[in-house]
């Protein structure tokens, strides 16, 4: 079964992009980044320069593209985008950068996933905004140097821990975004509301931002299905019984968990004797990818306490034990 938070990306991409804000002023959340940035902004500007290379890295969903687009946006340039898995070869990369104009802003997703060698070719368009690449065989191969106009990099990662120093220290701003409160939730759901043109009361964005794990892409995608449940079921209007009956049948408890948390949990419980256990050890025995455990599933695990992360392996909490309604027995 698909998790709420892996739902079609072409249809959630569209979907994002009609409610995605503009403005560092329609931002909600992530409060010090945006005042920074801002700064930032403004100063380039001044400056007449171009903004200072860009990282943004933090758990999946929690705006780094949004925000660069915005960033191009406050600077008046245009946004090229790429992703580090489709960067594999030198030519690759020299396409994206040959197609940037001066002050161009370049958005990178999953930069940590470029191959090493790319990666050093894009130290020196960092830093001197030059391209240096070789070309033909071992016995006639050549060096071509291609000046490049000034454009900032936008890098986006959810595994800062996985870029190289040498790439790290070339971004002149690094910024962690940080899992939202619900208020924030809340703002963002009765956002999404007006945009969409579907009303939402006070008390049904406070549910939906209580069970969002934190994350505004989350809210926005349950926020899309239970809509669904208000138009069938309900008379248009989202209020909070509607609400709960849709995210109960979509089995996201009040914690924002849903199946795979359940299965994740239970399954260290169950097998492990509740921990501490190896993370490859976790992913055979749920049937999923470490990295996507590591990334998708188990920051929010740790931030409300269900999971601990041990110098022997991961270990459910005494927490996890008790939302689970299974006895928990001291080591």
């Amino acid at each position: 079964m698909d998790r709420i938070v892996t739902v079609d990306k072409k249809e959630e991409d569209n979907f994002e992009q009609n409610i995605r804000p503009s403005t560092l002023s329609e931002y909600i959340g992530q409060s010090e980044v945006k005042e920074n940035l801002s700064i930032f902004i403004e100063a380039a500007k001044m400056r007449d320069e171009p903004l200072d290379h860009v990282l943004l890295y933090g758990p999946p969903g929690l705006g780094k593209t949004t925000l660069s687009h915005i960033i191009a946006n406050e600077l008046g340039s245009n946004i090229k985008t790429a992703s580090g898995p489709s960067i594999e070869k030198s030519g690759d990369l020299a396409a994206v950068l040959s197609n940037l104009e001066e002050g161009d802003v370049l958005f990178i997703d999953e930069i940590h996933r470029i191959p090493r060698f790319i990666e050093e070719i894009l130290y020196s368009a960092m830093e001197d905004f030059t391209l240096e690449i070789v070309v033909g065989t071992e016995s006639s191969s050549r060096s071509i140097k291609i000046d490049l106009p000034p454009f900032t990099l936008i890098g986006a990662t959810t595994r800062a821990g996985d870029l190289t120093s040498p790439l790290r220290d070339r971004f002149g701003i690094i910024n962690k975004l940080n899992y939202y409160t619900e208020d924030e939730l809340k703002q963002i759901a009765l956002r999404t509301s007006r945009v969409l043109d579907c009303p939402i009361d006070e008390d049904a964005a406070s549910e939906l931002a209580r069970r969002s794990r934190g994350t505004p892409r989350i809210c926005n995608r349950l926020f899309k299905r239970v809509r669904d449940f208000s138009l069938v079921m309900g008379k248009g209007v989202i209020d909070l019984e509607i609400t709960k009956h849709a995210l109960d049948k979509l089995k996201v408890d009040e914690l924002g968990l849903d199946e795979t948390d359940y299965h994740l949990l239970k399954s260290i419980i169950e097998k492990f004797n509740g921990g501490p256990v190896g993370i490859d050890a976790i992913a055979s025995s749920i049937g999923e990818e470490q990295t996507t455990i590591e990334d998708v599933y188990e920051p929010y695990l740790l931030q409300t306490g269900l999971l601990k992360r041990t110098s022997r392996g991961r270990m459910v909490t005494e927490k996890a034990y008790k939302h689970l309604g299974i006895d928990y027995k001291e080591k």
